[in-house]
């Protein structure tokens, strides 16, 4: 059976590959990028809808979600932004830094996730992928790239409280790290290809359910202590 996957933050890397395997297994993909001008080659072969939406902006997400009227099986909040990583004297831990990181980071998942609402009710079985990172976990704290590890702890604190409310809405939330990735953000040390991230988070996905929301785990099933 078809499925309907909005995947919000899709013009590059992990988001990017989601949709193209989302698209060739079959699903309808609608995706979100942040500027008119992205270039993705999923996006621009026609595989997903692209739709412009800034994360920090509700009414740009209102706007897109009022234009997809049809249920919604799984929304993935995959936009992010790491821009600082040293300790307390990094001078880059700006006022800046921390409204984007935290904005996007938090803030984007909790606004998307209520601007598609509407259409995750209206699933017979609706899903929040919250992409989160193990970076966020209070007991691997590091000392070091505070922004960042704060916004995603605060991204899975948001996905585990959606759990809880929407629970008798039927939409089942979960929150995942899609491990160090080789994208630009993971940049090229990283230990994972993003084709094998992208695909072991559908797979989790997939799995995501009433029984199981809530959870937070690696893109291999393994759960992240948060």
């Amino acid at each position: 059976m078809t499925q309907t996957t909005v995947i919000v933050g899709a013009s590059r890397g992990i988001g990017l590959e989601l949709v193209r395997q989302s698209a060739a297994r079959g699903d309808r993909v609608i995706a979100t990028v942040r500027r008119e001008n992205a270039k993705a080659a999923p996006l621009e072969a026609g595989a997903a809808l692209a739709l412009v939406a800034d994360v920090m902006e509700p009414a740009s997400l209102n706007a897109i979600a009022s234009m997809v009227d049809e249920p919604v099986d799984l929304l993935v909040c995959n936009a992010g932004v790491l821009n600082s990583y040293g300790g307390i004297e990094e001078a880059a831990h700006d006022r800046w830094a921390w409204l984007t990181v935290l904005m996007t980071n938090v803030a984007g998942p909790f606004f998307s996730a209520r601007a598609f609402l509407p259409q995750l009710e209206r699933s017979e079985a609706g899903k929040i992928a919250i992409l989160s990172s193990g970076m966020g976990s209070n007991e691997r704290a590091k000392g070091n790239a505070y922004p960042y590890r704060a916004s995603k702890a605060g991204a899975t604190n948001v996905a585990r409280n959606l759990a809880v409310e929407l629970s008798e809405r039927g939409v089942s939330v979960g929150a995942y790290h899609p491990g160090w990735v080789r994208t630009d953000m993971g940049g090229g040390k990283a230990d994972v290809p993003v084709e094998e991230a992208a695909a072991g988070l559908l797979a989790r996905f997939d799995a995501l359910g009433p029984d199981t929301s809530g959870v937070v785990e690696d893109y291999k099933g393994t759960p992240i202590p948060f």
